[in-house]
């Protein structure tokens, strides 16, 4: 005596379902393909305007915590009747022209110690103060 209350996985009905099965699952794969692709095109073009902001930022030398402050050699903020000490930059400096300092060029409108002591001033910085979030997206690596 058989016993029908098994299924028979030979039967037409089980083997359909099963032919479902492999069809969902490529469709499901296409489908995560698909997402996948259009997820890697729209982030592409968001890293490379991330990468352009952070050359358009700007790092003000000193910044606003040290307002009227003179820049030492060291970087340090000091007071104006410190000897040797350089003024405030006229200007904010771009992302682009510091990340070039730190690569040995000088900053434009600057004498190269003076240059010098500017990029040691922003080595400095730390967060919260005015050019620390653009100087540590220069950090990041591309």
């Amino acid at each position: 005596m058989a016993n029908d209350s098994k299924p028979n996985p030979q039967s037409g009905q089980d083997r359909q379902k099963g032919e479902n099965a492999g069809i969902v699952t490529r469709r499901r794969a296409l489908m995560m393909g698909a997402v996948t692709a259009s997820a890697v095109v729209s982030i592409k073009p968001a890293l490379a305007q991330t990468a352009g902001s952070v050359l358009n930022c700007e790092i003000p030398i000193p910044g606003n915590h040290a307002a009227g402050g003179y820049i030492a050699p060291d970087g340090k903020v000091v007071p104006p009747d410190t000897p040797g000490a350089f003024p405030p930059a006229y200007d904010s400096f771009s992302g682009e022209e510091i990340r070039r300092a730190m690569s040995g060029r000088s900053l434009p409108g600057v004498s190269r110690e003076q240059s010098k002591a500017y990029v040691n001033y922003v080595r400095r910085l730390q967060s919260g103060q005015s050019g620390f979030t653009c100087y540590a997206s220069l950090q990041m690596p591309r």
